[in-house]
């Protein structure tokens, strides 16, 4: 089986790639484009994981969250150190969606929606914990 490999659908593709590599550190390893310029595939490496995208073409139907008015779909990213991140995607134009914040099950995490739609859930695990311990701190054991 082969990993699976997410596509972001962009408007801005190459303002996307910048995004990614300035705020991320991801790293460009294939880039694409169609006579007219357009990316048609790009492919970024953050950490371990390889994310895809492509620039926004209504009649191949690849619609950027931006004209759909919001995306369904969140991108969780664990990072040594989320409060940095944070600032990195608050200067580089993401929004905030919720704060960063301490969570009853070990992880100290925040929402952000990135300039080109995209829902990012940013991680730091603060805590290893069992399944037993995160359902006493629900309330629930």
């Amino acid at each position: 089986m082969t990993p699976l490999t997410p596509r972001l659908i962009v408007a801005g593709a190459d303002r996307a790639i910048d995004f990614y590599r300035t705020v991320f550190g991801a790293e460009l390893s294939e880039r694409y484009v169609d006579d007219t310029g357009q990316v048609i595939h790009a492919a970024l490496t953050i950490g371990t994981a390889i994310i895809a995208l492509t620039e926004e073409r209504p009649e191949w139907h690849n619609v950027a969250p931006t004209t759909l008015g919001g995306s369904p779909v969140m991108l969780n990213l664990v990072v040594d150190d989320v409060d940095a991140l944070g600032d990195s995607l608050l200067a580089a134009g993401a929004e905030n969606v919720i704060p960063i914040a301490d969570q009853f099950y070990g992880h100290r995490e925040g929402r952000f929606r990135d300039p080109f739609g995209h829902l990012w859930i940013v991680t730091t695990i603060t805590e290893k914990l069992t399944p037993e311990q995160i359902r006493a701190r629900m309330g629930q054991g």
